[in-house]
């Protein structure tokens, strides 16, 4: 797992990273001014400037204490860790610097034919970013000793660091990421051998298949420990569990990386000049991620990272379609966050979009998997649930507005200073298929006009559309209607 853009902690998508700069800015240059010019006499007087990549300079001083000092002190184990196990690592022969060529060549081929759909890449994720180069680090973890481990790792990390161009110290702390993570890997994968070297057996296949995800699950956890432990220890409004530790494709992507990365391994010990194949192969692969993020952005909503109009439309005219043709039943619930505007004229803007993330989150903390869960518009937001009769209906609509009323949102007010928004109410509209509607349109119309309902009555509860048996009828409280 790698943060932000170019696997960098803090990076300007970020909570808590620095300030994005714009193409041709002082900084981007090198350099920052220390105040605007002066004149005396005429001719323009000296302009103080500052260099950028000076230590003292770095915009990690301007992160939170408790950030710096875990970045330190994560970097002082890690140092001492990959010292203790170079000094103590076998020399490495001939057959391992051949080795080490053919990663390194397959890296570099990679990294230059994707540069591109990288940057591209990098700069539309605001979570984390999977640069696919675990094809390569992971798999010299597997057959490099430690010392050739960290050229490899070297090798790209110099690479991305002339194409990204990222801040100094958050290019260090991911480099040396990357190395503890290969080494502790190694070091797993080493200490549970012997390996296949030839044809195996069943037990000896599922052995090794064991220890492989035994080693990947350690690279990928260590990741997770630096990388989500900064950011963990970042922003308030920037501790959500998609912010740490990415989607659930993203993490996909990642095994699917550390799986192609043992396969390259296998390769290279089996048939080296295969290897080429995987360089190929990992650049199609780039590619096709390159895609699949940008179907996915045409279908979510930016500010909250959930369904936006399109995309749940979409998928809530499939499930219609398929309950139409089953015969189950459907829910449609409108949640309208109340008085959301007073959030917006008391704490600005920024506060109410750490709102909407913190109850887009919620809504998907607490419905079920095959729920489907979109932002409608400004303050609003829908669930669509497939198969759920009417008593659990009215639990759904009653646990969502007892979660959002429960959540404590930490955000800053106009000023920047810390600031917590809670006891926020929700008024929630009901729709049924067929009852209010064979169509979506329909439903919905008929969701919107039980949230005014409920609105009219007082706001803070649930209400199904006026023409259900008994309809009209809030709930207040979470024991049902």
């Amino acid at each position: 797992m790698h943060p932000g853009p170019d696997g960098d902690p803090g990076a300007p998508d970020q909570p808590g990273g620095p300030a994005p700069e714009r193409p041709g800015s002082a900084a981007e240059q090198g350099v920052t001014t220390d105040g605007p010019a002066t004149t005396t006499g005429g001719p323009l007087a000296t302009l103080r400037v500052r260099h950028a990549y000076w230590p003292r300079n770095w915009a990690l001083w301007r992160r939170r204490p408790a950030q710096i000092a875990f970045m330190f002190l994560s970097e002082a184990a890690a140092a001492a860790i990959l010292v203790v196990a170079f000094t103590r690592s076998t020399i490495p022969s001939g057959n391992d610097w051949i080795n080490f060529a053919i990663l390194a060549a397959g890296a570099t081929v990679h990294i230059q034919l994707t540069q591109r759909q990288e940057e591209r890449r990098r700069n539309r994720t605001k979570t984390v970013l999977i640069d696919l180069t675990a094809v390569w680090t992971f798999s010299a973890a597997m057959i490099l000793p430690v010392p050739l481990i960290l050229f490899v790792i070297a090798v790209i990390r110099l690479q991305h660091w002339f194409i990204a161009r990222r801040p100094a110290h958050n290019f260090i702390f991911s480099s040396i990421t990357h190395g503890l993570a290969a080494t502790l890997a190694h070091l797993t994968y080493t200490s549970l051998g012997p390996h296949l070297l030839g044809p195996p057996d069943w037990s000896g296949f599922l052995r090794e298949f064991g220890t492989i995800v035994l080693t990947g699950a350690i690279y990928e956890a260590i990741q997770i420990a630096y990388v989500g432990g900064v950011l963990l220890l970042g922003s308030p409004a920037g501790r959500t569990v998609r912010n740490v530790l990415g989607s659930p494709a993203d993490n996909t992507l990642e095994a699917i990386t550390i799986g192609l990365g043992a396969v390259t391994a296998i390769l290279l010990a089996a048939v080296p000049p295969m290897v080429a194949v995987m360089a190929v192969v990992t650049v199609v692969f780039n590619r096709l991620a390159e895609l699949d993020q940008l179907q996915n952005d045409v279908r979510t909503d930016p500010k909250t990272g959930i369904l936006n109009m399109r995309g749940w439309s979409e998928s809530a005219e499939r499930a219609l379609e398929r309950t139409a043709r089953s015969g189950d039943q459907l829910a449609l619930l409108m949640v309208d966050l109340d008085h959301f505007k007073w959030i917006n004229d008391t704490y600005g803007h920024p506060a109410g979009d750490d709102v909407l993330r913190t109850v887009a989150q919620t809504l998907d903390e607490v419905t079920r998997p095959s729920d489907l869960v979109g932002r409608f518009g400004g303050e609003e937001f829908l669930i669509l649930l497939p198969d759920i009769d009417e008593e659990s209906t009215w639990d759904a609509a009653e646990r969502v507005r007892v979660a959002i009323a429960k959540l404590h949102i930490v955000t800053t007010d106009k000023r920047g200073d810390p600031a917590t928004i809670a006891d926020r109410t929700t008024s929630i509209g009901v729709a049924r298929h067929p009852r209010h509607g064979d169509t979506l349109e329909r439903l919905l119309q008929s969701a919107d006009a039980a949230v005014y309902l409920a609105k009219e009555n007082g706001r803070d509860q649930v209400c199904f559309a006026p023409d259900t048996p008994g309809g009209g009828l809030p709930v207040t409280h979470s024991d049902g209607p």
